[in-house]
């Protein structure tokens, strides 16, 4: 895990520097299809304030405001980087999982792509114990396998792999996060609740079936979407990246061919449920 408290070097991009990047434009949210919500029926009231307008029975997103509040969202996020704070990102849904690990191992963050275990952040000293046992079943030389037979070794290993899918992107977390990314928050409401019930900040994707409310720094966009959550993501890691002294890579992730492959279904699933939307209105009021 990288230590972000590193020294800055000549190309620090503090907070106040921010609006000197590359911003996020609507064409590129457009073209991610970003602006596509849920059917109406399936509609969280509280998100009206961030719906521009509804065509063939789906609700279009105010794209806009969603780059308001993803660069809001974002200084605050540089500011913990800054500090020295680790940010903990969380998205567990499949089309999410390589993107949220590859965003965090680029900035030098936290992850969780596999099941949220209940009690990861308000019972962490359990979960510490836990990711002790997989630091010694990961060495070969523990104590752990002396005078075992060959069955218990077996088990021991795959429970070296169980544990190590579990915590592998947060085997190096010695404290509490200083903050909590979340991609969709109506699916990982345990871990919502769970850093709302320690006071810890979140922030994260809501799309139009999600009370954007429950999180401290929503950011409202199609949170189903593989190239949308690719596409604020790699911005995101970059941003971070810039923050503390990083050198930036391309601006946005490569998914690699097995990725794509797997995620196509998803796409499909997801172009069939939001439908196909003309982006003429993506930024009209709502009548």
């Amino acid at each position: 895990m990288v230590n972000l408290e590193q020294e800055r070097n000549s190309n620090f991009l503090n907070v106040n520097q921010l609006n000197k990047m590359d911003k996020m434009n609507i064409d590129e949210l457009l073209e991610s299809g970003a602006h596509y919500g849920h059917p109406v029926s399936k509609w969280d009231p509280h998100f009206k304030p961030f719906i521009a307008t509804k065509k063939n029975g789906i609700y279009i997103i105010n794209l806009k405001l969603t780059i308001d509040y993803l660069d809001k969202a974002l200084k605050e996020m540089i500011k913990i980087a800054e500090n020295g704070g680790n940010i903990l990102f969380v998205g567990t849904k499949p089309q999410a999982k390589d993107l949220v690990q590859t965003c965090a191992d680029r900035c030098g963050m936290f992850y969780i792509v596999e099941r949220w275990l209940g009690g990861t952040l308000t019972n962490f000293s359990t979960i510490k114990k836990s990711i002790r046992r997989l630091v010694m079943l990961e060495k070969e030389s523990s104590p752990i396998y002396k005078n075992k037979t060959k069955k218990e070794r077996h088990m021991l290993k795959r429970e070296k792999l169980k544990l190590s899918d579990l915590h592998r992107g947060i085997k190096d977390m010695k404290h509490l996060p200083s903050a909590v990314f979340i991609i969709d928050a109506n699916h990982e409401k345990i871990a919502v609740a769970e850093a709302k019930c320690l006071g810890i900040p979140t922030f994260g994707l809501v799309d139009t079936n999600t009370n954007p409310f429950c999180l401290d720094y929503p950011i409202p966009a199609n949170d189903d979407s593989i190239k949308t959550i690719n596409l604020i993501m790699s911005y995101i890691s970059n941003s971070i990246i810039n923050a503390i002294g990083g050198s930036k890579e391309k601006s946005t992730m490569d998914l690699d061919d097995s990725n794509k492959n797997n995620s196509s279904e998803v796409i499909d699933n997801q172009e069939n449920d939001k439908g196909s939307i003309p982006a003429d209105s993506v930024n009209n009021n709502k009548d």
